[in-house]
């Protein structure tokens, strides 16, 4: 993890940094293969460039957002944006379900869309990995 991350959680009130503090350490350990940085702002998990997994903290909550969760099929992460992904809101450090955790990180691990070549696609987002292929 860089030096963005902790320094990003540092700089939160106390409740959205203790929830940072535990995602980030959860993330860290979930997919330790990922690289981390901060981008658009927020701590984002990256396999082969690829985003994967990240948190904002927003007004009246911290967003846990998985690129491709919408291909998940877990009824916990809602929908996010235009795209495939989807996101859980957290607002206690106690709301973090480490049993949830595990199974995202290896479902965002074997299920991805390409985010990495989306501009390069014009805003065409395509599979990269699905659950019964390898990603190359």
């Amino acid at each position: 993890m860089t030096p963005d991350i902790p320094a990003y959680n540092q700089r939160q009130a106390p409740e959205p940094r203790a929830i940072c503090d535990r995602l980030a350490a959860e993330i860290t350990a979930g997919l330790p293969e990922a690289q981390a940085k901060v981008w658009h702002g927020g701590p984002v998990w990256f396999l082969n460039g690829n985003p994967v997994a990240g948190y904002w903290v927003r007004k009246a909550h911290v967003q846990l957002l998985f690129w491709s969760g919408q291909s998940f099929g877990e009824t916990s992460l809602r929908p996010e944006g235009k795209f495939k992904a989807a996101e859980a809101r957290l607002t206690d450090v106690a709301q973090i379900d480490r049993a949830a955790l595990v199974c995202w990180f290896e479902k965002a691990r074997a299920i991805q869309w390409d985010y990495k070549n989306l501009i390069k696609r014009r805003g065409v987002l395509e599979w990269l990995a699905r659950p019964d292929e390898p990603i190359s």
